[in-house]
């Protein structure tokens, strides 16, 4: 019973203050108070420190460009680096002049159009005139823009010189490979069913095809041979649920897919095919050497993800994406050892990064790029392998049928297939 008094006194306590308010309000209302509305001193004096915070704030911003510039990029090493570093500063000097324009009249038409009591604000809907104002010019700024920006581009991605070093780019989480195009300056071809521990960019020979479909073969002829243990009597089959047995029979009816058409790939197989490929040189190492004012035509492949090539000193950046091949040309003007003096540092090198989110290692994809005299360029180039010299050799396997077309079984038991030195 004492709890409930409690209770009741408490709402009804609750319920006197409520009605109290209202009463005030109400009391308000017939004095005709206005308790909201701010003194015009008070306006007038938010309006000049308005004016006074506009003056600091542009002050800063100046002085903060001037003292740290206007987020310059490093110093430019590529012909065309000093053509984007250009249009650059006419995209910052635009956006500076507009961002001037707007925060001085933002600033000042707030401090003399603060409110007044005796001046009622114009209403002011539409004017075809100002609508017609500020839609040219923005446009005609940004079509200058477009315009310089898409020739720039143009340039860039042109069609390169004949004299042009060819060099492929292959990226792979989370790693880089170099091609060079060799004494004849032409790629090899490629293909990505190639692509194997000793070969990685995927170069197509008739070796690099025969070793593929050898390999593939064995992992064919060993689904097989699981699935006819799993498919023998009870008391000697090998248990597998239905998941994995599906699973284990299109992998199989895949990979003889793979294998029929590297039959057709080595069938359209050419003496000049084969030769474009052995003088290329695959640089497997973090470390790629370019010729200081020569021309070069880069090609970019992906083996699983998206990735982007990205050369910040060059300028360079291009995203190289799976199953298709992008390119960019560029000529390098500042060799390694000058731009070491440039910056100051005895340490710093040009660098390949990944300029893409490609996963857990993404930070440690990179590869050093050395800009050399032509002397120092052709040292280190004679002492790279070509590709017939240093993966031939590994891209064979050690064991095969007695002949390629043994291979054309694609559904053979492993213990029926019989493995000889490949010849």
């Amino acid at each position: 019973m004492d709890k409930l008094i409690i209770v009741l006194i408490l709402l009804l306590g609750i319920i006197a203050v409520a009605q109290l308010m209202r009463v005030l309000e109400l009391s308000k209302e017939i004095r005709e108070d206005k308790p909201h509305q701010i003194p015009e001193g008070d306006i007038k004096m938010n309006a000049n420190l308005w004016l006074l915070f506009g003056l600091a704030f542009m002050v800063s911003t100046f002085y903060m460009i001037g003292k740290y510039g206007m987020g310059d990029l490093p110093v430019a090493a590529s012909e065309h680096g000093a053509k984007t570093d250009w249009l650059l500063k006419i995209n910052f000097y635009i956006i500076i002049l507009v961002f001037t324009a707007t925060h001085i009249l933002l600033f000042l038409f707030a401090n003399k159009y603060h409110y007044r009591k005796d001046r009622k604000a114009l209403f002011f809907p539409h004017d075809n005139k100002l609508e017609l104002l500020w839609t040219i010019v923005p446009a005609a700024v940004l079509a200058v823009i477009i315009i310089l920006g898409l020739k720039t581009w143009n340039e860039m991605t042109a069609e390169s010189s004949k004299e042009a070093v060819r060099i492929e780019l292959y990226s792979k989480q989370f790693e880089w490979f170099a091609r060079y195009s060799g004494d004849d300056n032409t790629l090899g071809h490629s293909d990505f069913r190639l692509v194997h521990n000793n070969n990685p960019v995927g170069v197509q020979t008739n070796a690099t095809i025969d070793s593929a479909i050898v390999r593939l073969q064995k992992t064919v002829d060993e689904i097989a041979v699981q699935l006819a243990n799993a498919d023998a009597p009870k008391e000697t089959a090998q248990i597998m649920t239905d998941a994995a047995y599906a699973k284990a029979k299109a992998k199989k009816e895949r990979t003889q897919r793979h294998i029929k058409r590297l039959k057709d790939l080595k069938s359209g197989m050419t003496a000049e095919i084969e030769k474009k490929a052995m003088d290329d040189k695959v640089i497997k190492l973090k470390e790629i050497h370019l010729v200081v004012n020569k021309d070069y035509e880069l090609t970019f492949r992906s083996q699983d993800v998206i990735h982007s090539a990205y050369m910040p000193h060059f300028r360079l950046q291009m995203n190289t994406v799976p199953g298709m091949t992008t390119r960019f040309k560029f000529k390098p003007t500042i060799t390694t050892d000058s731009m070491r003096t440039v910056v100051g540092d005895e340490k710093f090198d040009y660098i390949l990064l990944c300029n893409k989110m490609c996963g857990s290692a993404h930070y440690n994809m990179q590869m050093v790029v050395k800009v050399d005299t032509e002397e120092g360029y052709k040292k280190w180039y004679a002492e790279q392998k070509t590709f017939k010299q240093e993966i031939m050799p590994e891209a064979a396997p050690a064991e095969k049928t007695e002949d390629v077309a043994a291979a054309d079984s694609t559904a053979v038991p492993a213990d029926s297939v019989k493995i000889t030195a490949l010849k």
